[in-house]
C-alpha cells in the first residue's frame, strides 16, 4: 500500500514564506579550526520567515512508499517522490551522522529560473538530502539525483555541505523551462581553509575530469574516493555552449561568471560580508577592498545579447578560499555573524543615519532615490530580518551521536543566543518547536517572539542597551561553550554502556539549554523595558533603613554633543533660549 508522507508535515508554519535573498554562509574545514571540527554557518533572512527549529525523525519506510513535495518559500504543491527505505534523524539542517547544509540564494541568468514541472526546489533538496545521506560526498551524489531526477524548481543557489572530515561548496543552477534539471559545480575546501558565499555564486574556473582529481556526473560512482576535490555536472559547459551563453575553451569555463555575472549588488551586497570573514582569518584582503564596495574590473565590457567569453569574466574577485592564518572558534563563528562592518569605512553606526544613538542598521529599502540618483543602505551579515541562523559543529574523534552540534538561534544574530543542539536529540524544545507562533499568530511561549521583543527595544536606543544585550548573550554562550567538554564525557560514557540512555542524556541537555534561554531572555525584556522606559536610564537603589521604599536614580542622558550640534547647523536659532532658563 502506498502511503503519502508530506515532506512538509512538520513545518507547515514555514510554508508561507518569502525567503528573500539574503543569507550568508560561511565554511571552516578542520584544519582551520582551533579544535579540529568543521562548521559551516547559516542565517536565513527574510521579513517574513518565522524562526523555529525543524525535526524530522529518523524512520524506516515500507517499499513503494511516497512523500509530497512543497516548496520552501510558498507552500505550492509540487509533486511526490519515492521515499528512501530508510530516513535519519534531522534537527534544522545537520542530521545524525554530522552532515549539515546551508544555502544562499544567488538567482543567476533569468532565463534559468523555473522548470514549470520539476518537483525539487532548493529547499527540499537541502531537507530531503539530509535525511538520506551519511556523509557530504554522498550528499552531492543524491542532491545530483534528485534534481536529475524529478528537475530543479528554483533559481541559482549556492549550498554549504558539510562531515566531520570535508567542507565542500557546491553552486547549482536550473536549465530553464524546457529542460529538465540543473548544471552545477562542487568543489571540496582544501583542509586548512575557509570559504564562504552570501547570495553570489563564487565558483569560476575548475578542473575538469581529465585532472584526476576531478569527475563529471557520468563517474559518480567514483566521488567516494578521497583524491576526488571536484565533481560537476556532464554538461556544465556543453550546455552553455549550446545556449549561446559562452564561447571559449572548457578548460576556461568559469561557472559564475556565465551563469551568474557579478555585478555592483552581487559585490557590495555580497561579497563583502564574505570579504569580512575573509579580513579577520586571512592576511591582504585589503587589495579586495575596492571589489568588495563594487568596482567590478572586466578586461573587456560583454555586450547584452552576445556569448560570454573569458574576457569578459571579471579579474579582480576575491579567492574561492583562502588559508585560515588565524584558526577559528566556534565563538569566533558567532562574532562572524554578527558583523556590522565594524573598523570599515562603511560601518553604518558611524553617518548620519545611524541616528542619535549610533545603530548599524538601515530599514528597507535596500537602495533608494534622491533626485533621480540611486543609492543604497550597507547590507552587513548582520541584520535586522535574520528568522534563524546556525553554526554547525561536526567533530571526528566522538560517535557520530555525540560529535554533532547545531548552534541554534533566532532572529538577528547580533542580539540572539547560539544554543546547543546535538543532533541526536529527538524531542525539540517548545519555546522553538515548529507550531509556537506564527508570523502573523503571537505566542507568549516562543523563542522567536521574545527574542524579537528585546531586539527591537534594542533598535530604539542601540547604544545603550545593546552592550547590555551582549552581556547576557555572551555570558549564556561561553557557558554553553564551556559545558561541551562535560557533556561530551558525560553522553560518551552512557554511549559506551547504553546508546540510547545517551540519546536521551543528549536531548534533555538540548532542551534545558533551550529553555534557560528562553527564561533569561523573558527576564531580560521586563528589566530593560523597565530601565530604558520613557527615554530614562533607571538604576535600582538600595532602600534606606526606616524607608519603606525608595525611587530609582534616573539618568538622562539625552543626546550626544555632535547630535545636538547637527540640530542647531540645520535648525539655527529655532530651539534658542532667551532669557534666564528655569
Amino acid at each position: 500500500m502506498r502511503k503519502i508522507i508530506s515532506l512538509m508535515l512538520v513545518i507547515t508554519a514555514l510554508v508561507f514564506v518569502n525567503n528573500a535573498n539574503a543569507c550568508t554562509n560561511y565554511l571552516i574545514t578542520k584544519g582551520a579550526s582551533t579544535d579540529g571540527s568543521t562548521m559551516i554557518s547559516y542565517a536565513a533572512d527574510s521579513h517574513v520567515l518565522y524562526g523555529e527549529l525543524y525535526h524530522w525523525p529518523a524512520a524506516v519506510w515500507p517499499a513503494g512508499t511516497m512523500m509530497d513535495v512543497y516548496e520552501w518559500d510558498t507552500g505550492k504543491f509540487l509533486g511526490e517522490i519515492e521515499q528512501a527505505t530508510e530516513t535519519y534523524n534531522v534537527v534544522g539542517n545537520m542530521n545524525e551522522h554530522q552532515v549539515a547544509i546551508g544555502e544562499t540564494t544567488y538567482g543567476g541568468l533569468k532565463e534559468l529560473y523555473h522548470q514549470s514541472d520539476a518537483i525539487i526546489d532548493y529547499g527540499s533538496l537541502i531537507y530531503i538530502t539530509l535525511q538520506r545521506a551519511k556523509s557530504a560526498r554522498e550528499a552531492i551524489q543524491i542532491m545530483s539525483f534528485l534534481v536529475s531526477e524529478y528537475g530543479y524548481y528554483s533559481s541559482g543557489e549556492s549550498f554549504s555541505i558539510s562531515d566531520k572530515n570535508e567542507v565542500w561548496i557546491m553552486d547549482l543552477i536550473g536549465k530553464g523551462e524546457g529542460e529538465k534539471g540543473a548544471v552545477w559545480v562542487a568543489r571540496l575546501i582544501p583542509d586548512g581553509y575557509v570559504s564562504g558565499h552570501a547570495n553570489q555564486a563564487r565558483i569560476t574556473t575548475f578542473p575538469l575530469d581529465k585532472n584526476k582529481n576531478s569527475i563529471s556526473s557520468k563517474d559518480m560512482d567514483k566521488i567516494f574516493d578521497t583524491d576526488i576535490e571536484c565533481v560537476y555536472a556532464e554538461d556544465v559547459v556543453s550546455f552553455a555552449k549550446d545556449k549561446g551563453l559562452y564561447k571559449g575553451k572548457d578548460k576556461e569555463f568559469s561557472f559564475s561568471d556565465v551563469y551568474a555575472p557579478v555585478g555592483f549588488g552581487g559585490a557590495r551586497f555580497c561579497e563583502i560580508r564574505v570579504w569580512t570573514m575573509f579580513n579577520q582569518v586571512a592576511p591582504g584582503m585589503d587589495e579586495y577592498w575596492d571589489y568588495v564596495k563594487g568596482d567590478i574590473e572586466h578586461p573587456k565590457a560583454h555586450k547584452e545579447g552576445e556569448a560570454i567569453t573569458p574576457d569578459n569574466y571579471a579579474n579582480n574577485r576575491m579567492p574561492l578560499w583562502v588559508k585560515a592564518e588565524n584558526k577559528v572558534s566556534v565563538q569566533d563563528m558567532f562574532a562572524f555573524m554578527r558583523d556590522h562592518l565594524e573598523g570599515t569605512e562603511l560601518d553604518m553606526s558611524n553617518d548620519v543615519g545611524a541616528g542619535p544613538f549610533a545603530m548599524p542598521y538601515r530599514w528597507r529599502p535596500l537602495t533608494w532615490k534622491v533626485d533621480g540618483v540611486a543609492y543604497c543602505n550597507e547590507r552587513a551579515t548582520a541584520t535586522q530580518q535574520t528568522g534563524f541562523s546556525f553554526i554547525t559543529q561536526s567533530r571526528n574523534w566522538l560517535p557520530d551521536a555525540i560529535g554533532g552540534i547545531f548552534w541554534f538561534g533566532v532572529d538577528d544574530a547580533s542580539g540572539t543566543v547560539y544554543m546547543p543542539m546535538y543532533t541526536s536529540m529527538t524531542e525539540i524544545p517548545h519555546n522553538f518547536a515548529v507550531g509556537n507562533g506564527g508570523m502573523m499568530e503571537w505566542s507568549e511561549t516562543s523563542g522567536f517572539w521574545i527574542f524579537n521583543q528585546v531586539q527591537n527595544l534594542v533598535y530604539t536606543r542601540y547604544n545603550y542597551i545593546h552592550p547590555d544585550v551582549e552581556a547576557v548573550q555572551q555570558k549564556l554562550e561561553q557557558e554553553f561553550v564551556d559545558f561541551t567538554a562535560a557533556i561530551d564525557a558525560g553522553a560518551k560514557s552512557l554511549y559506551e554502556q547504553d546508546q540510547a540512555q545517551a540519546v536521551a542524556y543528549l536531548t534533555n541537555y538540548s532542551n534545558s539549554a533551550a529553555e534557560r534561554t528562553f527564561d533569561t531572555w523573558k527576564n531580560l525584556y521586563n528589566q530593560l523595558f523597565m530601565k530604558y522606559m520613557d527615554g530614562n536610564i533607571k538604576t535600582k537603589k538600595e532602600i534606606p533603613e526606616g524607608y519603606k521604599y525608595t525611587t530609582p536614580e534616573v539618568n538622562q542622558p539625552g543626546y550626544s554633543p555632535e547630535k545636538y550640534k547637527m540640530i542647531i547647523d540645520e535648525t539655527g536659532d529655532q530651539f534658542k533660549v532667551k532669557g534666564a532658563a528655569h
